[in-house]
């Protein structure tokens, strides 16, 4: 009986670089992304804008892949013109902005990230472009702990009234409807780490273990031994029994 021997398996062809569009009025930080971005095998920068009219023109003929932008620029800036981009193309913000408001404005209007500069490193910015072109959401601590600020701010208000905040005057979102006046000193009670208590407001906003991961730039191992931790000190079993208890609604 004649044996035949299986081909070797060919080596799967390598993914095409993502091309991408640097949007930044400053031209040292165009070239430094231009050049990190275009050295590589898995990225390329195929245009580059000053302001948000040249992003949506250049995105418009260059089709990108995931658009890397700018929040302040003279003329038309990142956060009016990213209505327009994200219709064209994943946008990840990438900034020295972090304050809440813009951050948050950013991600309401569509923006698929927000980093800020000097909180990533090449391998975590590649990553994260990749993770955006895929609809997953990055957001590098600086951004993250205005969120965060701003999340445990809601949690001090009540329906009927603003409570004051140490943080300052915080508006209220739609979820503070349902969470405990006592806000922080109700939760002090579980005796949650600093790191804990972040990975739990992240929790109770909906992300999912990927997306903590992505946010905090830790491991989905690291954040599972976490949210263990967490689950024990708040006698749970779930996330939905976790977040009431943390919220106050349980």
């Amino acid at each position: 009986m004649q044996h035949t021997h299986p081909w070797p398996a060919s080596p799967a062809p390598a993914a095409p670089p993502l091309r991408l569009l640097v949007a930044d009025d400053n031209p040292v930080v165009r070239a430094g992304l231009t050049a990190l971005l275009s050295g590589r095998e898995d990225t390329t920068v195929v245009a580059e804008a000053t302001d948000g009219r040249e992003a949506y023109e250049a995105a418009l003929r260059h089709r990108p892949d995931v658009i890397l932008l700018d929040v302040r620029m003279p003329g038309v800036d990142g956060i009016s013109a990213l209505p327009h981009l994200v219709r064209l193309a994943p946008v990840m913000m990438l900034t020295y902005s972090h304050e809440t408001e813009t951050v948050r404005e950013a991600l309401r209007l569509g923006a698929g990230g927000y980093l800020v500069h000097g909180e990533f490193t090449t391998e975590q910015l590649v990553r994260a472009v990749r993770d955006v072109r895929e609809g997953r959401p990055h957001v590098t601590p600086g951004a993250a702990k205005a969120l965060l600020t701003e999340l445990r701010g809601s949690a001090t208000a009540q329906p009927d009234r603003q409570a004051p905040d140490v943080l300052g005057e915080i508006t209220p979102q739609p979820l503070s409807q349902v969470q405990s006046s006592m806000g922080k000193s109700f939760r002090s009670r579980f005796r949650l780490s600093t790191r804990e208590a972040e990975i739990m407001d992240l929790i109770a906003s909906g992300m999912t273990n990927q997306q903590i991961a992505a946010a905090c730039f830790i491991s989905e191992k690291t954040v599972k031994n976490h949210i263990n931790r967490i689950f024990a000190k708040l006698q749970s079993s779930s996330r939905s029994q976790a977040a009431a208890k943390w919220l106050g609604v349980a």
